[in-house]
Order: C-alpha cells, then structure tokens, then sequence
C-alpha cells in the first residue's frame, strides 16, 4: 500500500497493483486526530464512509480488507 496527496488531510491509498482502493481523510476529532476510510461507490457516484479510527494503520488495513 502507499498513499498519494489528494488536499490537505486528504491521501488516495494505492495497492501495489496501482490500483487506487480508498481515500484516508484525517480530521480534528475533540479527543485528537481520527481517520476516516472512505471507498467511492459507482452505483450511486458518492463516497461511503468504512468506518473512523484513530490509527492511519487501521484505516488503511479496513480499505484493504474490506474489498
């Protein structure tokens, strides 16, 4: 996995095959940073949430796991 810049807070997560499988956004929480998984669904053209986590690792991990 790497990640690509998109904006600020934002990173497209790219898997080793260049494909792209999510975007990581980071955002001020009231307890910190947390970090959001987001996967863009083609049926509806939007961007769905996966879930929120305070560690970029897990984030990341549940756009890898989750396909």
């Amino acid at each position: 996995m790497r990640l690509t810049r998109a904006a600020s807070g934002l990173w497209r997560v790219i898997d080793a095959r260049g494909r792209i499988i999510g975007h990581l956004e980071a955002h001020l929480d009231r307890d910190g940073v947390a970090y959001r998984a987001r996967r863009f669904h083609a049926a509806s053209h939007a961007f769905r949430d996966l879930g929120e986590f305070w560690s970029a690792d897990d984030a990341i991990d549940c756009l890898r796991f989750a396909r």
